[in-house]
């Protein structure tokens, strides 16, 4: 993974970059640890499960490592999908067409 792979992605690393003052292998090193985050497995069991309360926690949580880290790509959906699932007793069906966009985000981010 690169800061140039990471721009073609769509990833904002200038501003990535500034939260992490502009120590660019503790950056790439953080972008990592997000995308390896234990609570993309929880978003995903908890909408399979459909657990709407379970879903926003991983996806909340989700949403401000990401954003931390200016993953833009993957930050918008996730973004969308905890303010769909906030205050949710069920799971809106609209739930699951984005989990399947922010898994293949994330995957393609993996491929970096």
């Amino acid at each position: 993974m690169t800061l140039e792979s990471l721009n073609a992605y769509g990833a904002n690393t200038a501003e990535g970059l500034a939260r992490c003052m502009n120590n660019e292998p503790f950056y790439l090193r953080i972008v990592g640890m997000v995308l390896a985050d234990k609570a993309f497995t929880a978003l995903q069991e908890a909408v399979d499960a459909g657990n709407a309360h379970a879903a926003f926690e991983a996806a909340h949580a989700l949403k401000g490592t990401t954003g931390n880290v200016s993953l833009t790509p993957l930050y918008e959906p996730i973004s969308t999908l905890t303010e769909l699932l906030r205050g949710k007793d069920e799971m809106p069906e609209e739930g699951k067409s984005l989990l399947g966009e922010i898994m293949s985000l994330r995957e393609k981010a993996l491929e970096l």
